[in-house]
């Protein structure tokens, strides 16, 4: 039975340095004060993207407001403002994943468009005939469906690695794959629909003693824990603006930079060049190489309004908040009969994906939004990930910060009234 006692029980277990109160949080973010359907918002879908704090809203209204100009290629002081500004994210960028610095971090519209422009420059540079690319089952389609398209066209293979029973990552597979035809491990820092937090450090040091090269897909990672791609030894590390209480249309590949160094142009145009002529081009140095025309300048303004925003509060206590509100949900869920868990990673984010014996997935999201509440239905861009668990599609309750113990009642509230209609 829920009490007031059990509902204070997340709150207590975060309180390393100044501790942490989701409740502060939440008078940030305006969305989270609407309704729908009659009911309060609980916005569960983080996972997919998470709500907008009023410091990024402003942010986005100040630059358009009094600031907006192209960048790099003016003169007048509009242009350098907003230049000073698009860098300055770039730095932010830098610092909030612990880059050695900020010409490692290329602009994107997200971890989408990342991975696509590694596999279309660093991929179709160093790939050849019988060369293998490893590829967890977990992974998100972003990570899958670019390297097979490379793949494809560079007569080299993709090598799915199994996960085990509780959604890990099996280990002595992923040792038994690596070989010297292995060129690249591509890889989650955690997984959208297990939740799942793999040893990605050690991953790494392990293909990098076959002369791999990795890359690590962090948009489900940096909104929950802090970062460091050097401690990671990372090759590439690529994330999106939209999961990380910023805007869409943003994102951010960082790579080593003697990597960076030796990858050629994807896209052609304006601001990635140096010289032009019918005769011959020559290129401007990474990171402007691979930012062919105008980029989501506003979008990077918004980027580091959201990185300041999350860096201000207590990440040690905002992640030990996190996962004793996973904790606390995982309990509370277990009462609902027929529902079933998906995945029991010992190291996950707040992520839990799960059936409800007897409805369709997309049938529960209908019946909690009538609840006000925000659920995603579907195979969530993981299919292979759900088929070793023989599921076509789940329902996935993903968690930010500002979601609350109450939050997690009222989910399962409507879950059990579901079932008793």
């Amino acid at each position: 039975m829920t009490t007031p006692e059990t509902l204070e029980a997340p709150r207590r277990a975060a309180s390393p340095g100044r501790g942490f109160d989701p409740e502060t949080v939440r008078r940030d973010f305006p969305v989270l004060h609407r309704t729908v359907n009659g009911h309060p918002l609980v916005w569960l879908d983080n996972g997919a993207t998470t709500q907008k704090p009023r410091q990024v809203i402003e942010a986005l209204a100040a630059f358009y407001a009094s600031a907006n100009s192209n960048i790099h290629r003016g003169a007048h002081t509009m242009a350098r403002e907003a230049t000073e500004a698009y860098e300055g994210s770039r730095a932010a960028v830098a610092s909030f994943l612990g880059a050695p610095s900020p010409d490692s971090v290329v602009f994107v519209r997200g971890t989408t468009e990342a991975v696509n422009l590694v596999a279309q420059t660093w991929g179709r540079a160093n790939l050849g005939a019988g060369d293998e690319i490893l590829v967890p089952v977990l992974e998100h389609h972003s990570n899958i469906v670019p390297w097979q398209m490379i793949a494809k066209e560079r007569h080299a293979r993709v090598v799915p690695v199994p996960l085990g029973p509780d959604g890990q990552i099996d280990q002595n597979a992923f040792a038994d794959l690596l070989s010297f035809r292995t060129q690249l491990v591509a890889l989650s820092h955690a997984s959208n629909v297990l939740g799942t937090v793999p040893p990605v450090r050690e991953m790494t040091a392990l293909a990098h003693r076959y002369g791999a090269k990795v890359l690590v897909d962090g948009a489900q990672a940096v909104a929950h824990f802090p970062v460091d791609v050097q401690a990671l030894d990372a090759d590439f590390y690529v994330f999106s603006g939209h999961k990380l209480f910023g805007p869409t249309g943003i994102g951010a590949l960082y790579g080593k930079p003697e990597v960076l160094a030796g990858m050629r142009p994807w896209q052609g145009g304006g601001n990635m060049i140096d010289s032009v002529d019918f005769g011959r081009t020559t290129f401007a140095p990474v990171p402007h190489l691979l930012e062919a025309g105008t980029g989501n300048i506003a979008g990077a303004v918004g980027l580091r309004a959201a990185i300041d925003w999350l860096t201000s509060q207590d990440r040690t206590a905002v992640t030990a908040y996190e996962k004793a509100l996973t904790e606390y949900a995982v309990q509370a869920l277990a009462g609902v009969p027929g529902l079933e868990l998906i995945g029991a990673a010992p190291e996950r984010i707040s992520v839990l994906t799960f059936t409800l014996a007897g409805y369709d997935p997309a049938a529960v999201a209908e019946c909690l939004d009538r609840d006000g509440i925000a659920v995603r239905a579907g195979h969530h861009c993981a299919q292979p990930a759900l088929r070793h668990y023989g599921l076509e599609s789940a329902v996935r309750a993903s968690f930010a910060l500002y979601n609350t113990p109450r939050e997690v009642d009222t989910l399962v509230a409507s879950l059990q009234n579901m079932r008793q209609q």
